[in-house]
């Protein structure tokens, strides 16, 4: 039989399935790529609070036994990383990823999830760019990550994107797909990867009306599926990027106030 290869997925859980652990599984079951997960935390929207998260980090001993039994039994491929939630949590994974030395590691940089109590998110940022990001193959912040990340209140513009991901990238030491969505003005939603020589533009026209959960999980999820498979960093962001523009055409819609990517569109 012909052995798929393996992605590590470190994230949390998303109880109605439109993000978290649960895209990124779905995404890789697309992607051909057998998909290994540890949860870092369970996050579940609260219908009788306007939609917020209600957040509950697993203990880390449980984070390790869980990475243990991972990697004493499969040899990943890629990795990718998303919500980890505490400043603990990112110290073990930390830990996790220093022994291990994976290859092609992605992170989903989640500062913070509503239901969190908003004086970590200095802590959790602090703690992400000084334990994680300088252990990643690539980062993928959205708008509001890159903003913060690159210390800038606004960005405008695709050049203002380009200088963003550099300052990034000049911080972490790895490369930067910074995400532009629909917060940069135009007819295209722009993504642009910074990779250490070149600024590379990834294009495809925005969705009209599309306010979707999972997007950012199921890009970073692709990308890191691609490099499992072999593929160069710029073939596979590219084939991320369409996955994820294919995902949100044919979104699903649920009685939350967002719609949900469908990662089996393509």
């Amino acid at each position: 039989m012909t052995q798929p290869p393996v992605t590590y997925v470190i994230a949390g859980s998303e109880a109605t399935g439109g993000a978290g652990v649960q895209a990124d599984l779905r995404t890789l079951q697309e992607y051909g790529v057998y998909g290994a997960a540890t949860l870092t935390c369970l996050v579940s929207f609260d219908p009788e609070d306007g939609w917020n998260h209600r957040f509950v980090p697993v203990d880390v001993q449980t984070i390790r036994d869980q990475a243990q039994a991972t990697l004493a039994d499969w040899t990943p491929a890629s990795v990718k990383i998303g919500m980890l939630g505490t400043v603990e949590t990112i110290r073990t994974v930390r830990d996790i990823l220093s022994a291990a030395k994976l290859p092609n590691i992605v992170c989903d940089p989640v500062l913070i999830c509503k239901g969190q109590e908003p004086g970590a998110a200095l802590d959790i940022d602090t703690a992400l760019r000084a334990e994680v990001l300088p252990l990643a193959d690539l980062i993928t912040p959205n708008y509001f990550e890159t903003c913060t990340l690159a210390g800038v209140a606004s960005i405008d513009s695709l050049e203002a994107l380009g200088d963003a991901a550099k300052r990034i990238a000049d911080e972490s030491g790895t490369a930067v797909l910074a995400k532009g969505g629909l917060s940069i003005p135009g007819d295209d939603a722009v993504d642009v990867l910074w990779d250490g020589a070149e600024l590379v533009r990834y294009s495809r026209p925005k969705v009209a009306g599309a306010s979707v959960s999972g997007a950012g999980d199921s890009l970073a999820t692709a990308v890191a599926a691609g490099l499992a498979s072999g593929a160069s960093l710029r073939e596979a962001i590219e084939s991320a990027k369409q996955f994820v523009t294919d995902g949100i055409r044919r979104r699903i819609s649920a009685k939350t106030p967002f719609d949900v990517v469908w990662q089996s569109a393509r």
